[in-house]
């Protein structure tokens, strides 16, 4: 349990999930623009408003981690260009794909992905970082297939939608877990960098046969999504980090797809069917089944949750 001394930081903690909890409103609000077209110009709005605060609050960890980074062997410089450049590329399918299932296809889909994610981590560490596992967690990885299997015999574009989302993250948390001795907001400017280097040849593909002007409010959603949604609640996280328990963050983690199931279902006004309604019942029940036991798991201060216009999960 956090102690009344941590109430500040398990405040900042909630206080991001909660917002990232109601990222599909600045996305539904730009629902008639391309799905590309909201990606390009998210990608450059946050990675300018990133440089900005590298250069003028954080410089100096921008100059420790480039020194760390010059001192370090030729392999270690090899592993960093690797997997920045595969986190970038990662993270840009993500973001993606996230725009396009909330927009085209459902809130459910995308609030399903996130609770899949941590599990779909927690199996690429055991497979690729040799971590282990405890007995409950891989009933829970059961629980978490079979309910896979339950949407995909009801809707198989849902399903592969979902496990793009999900596998492309958790791919990505395995990234960071990788390069965790550097600084996560060096990080995450330099993967935007190399994203928005990777798409900004292709705008006119992105932006498709559209013909909508960009006025006001599509760069007002645009600068919320940047500010409101990636900045500003990734600063809370990193914050909540520095006394909270990666344990307890993998929680407050799940206030993100919660939210997302109440708004689709309460606001949004969308549909389900039986066989969905048991899938997310079993992903609900093999989230608390994973989560057993995180009194023992060791406070981790290496973490980093990014939004998945990204939402999403945490590198513990």
């Amino acid at each position: 349990m956090e102690t009344t001394d941590n109430k500040p930081y398990f405040t900042a903690g909630i206080a991001a999930f909660v917002i990232w909890g109601f990222i599909p409103f600045p996305l539904k609000a730009l629902a008639a623009y391309p799905s590309g077209q909201i990606l390009y110009l998210r990608v450059a709005f946050s990675m300018v408003l990133l440089l900005l605060i590298l250069l003028l609050f954080r410089r100096r960890m921008l100059l420790d981690n480039f020194a760390a980074l010059k001192a370090a062997t030729t392999q270690e410089k090899r592993k960093f260009i690797l997997y920045t450049l595969l986190g970038g590329l990662l993270l840009t399918i993500n973001w993606l794909s996230f725009i396009y299932v909330i927009n085209h296809i459902d809130i459910q889909t995308g609030s399903f992905s996130y609770l899949l994610c941590p599990i779909i981590t927690a199996v690429l560490g055991f497979l690729l970082l040799k971590e282990e596992l405890r007995a409950n967690q891989w009933l829970a990885i059961g629980l978490s297939a079979l309910s896979c299997a339950l949407v995909g015999s009801g809707e198989l574009r849902s399903l592969l939608f979902s496990l793009l989302i999900a596998f492309s993250y958790a791919f990505y948390l395995i990234t960071q877990r990788i390069l965790r001795d550097y600084d996560k907001i060096v990080l995450l400017t330099l993967q935007l960098l190399l994203s928005f280097a990777l798409i900004a040849p292709f705008y006119s593909y992105f932006k498709g046969d559209s013909t909508l002007a960009l006025g006001s409010h599509f760069f007002l959603n645009i600068s919320l999504l940047s500010v409101g949604f990636t900045v500003l609640p990734l600063f809370l996280n990193l914050f909540a980090l520095k006394e909270l328990t990666s344990g307890t963050i993998g929680i407050l983690m799940y206030i993100n797809p919660i939210l997302n199931f109440v708004m689709a279902f309460l606001y949004f006004d969308e549909q389900t069917t039986a066989t969905k309604i048991a899938a997310y019942g079993l992903i609900f029940v093999s989230v608390i089944i994973y989560n057993i036991n995180l009194k023992n798991r060791r406070k981790r201060g290496d973490g980093l949750v990014i939004p998945p216009v990204g939402t999403t999960a945490v590198v513990k």
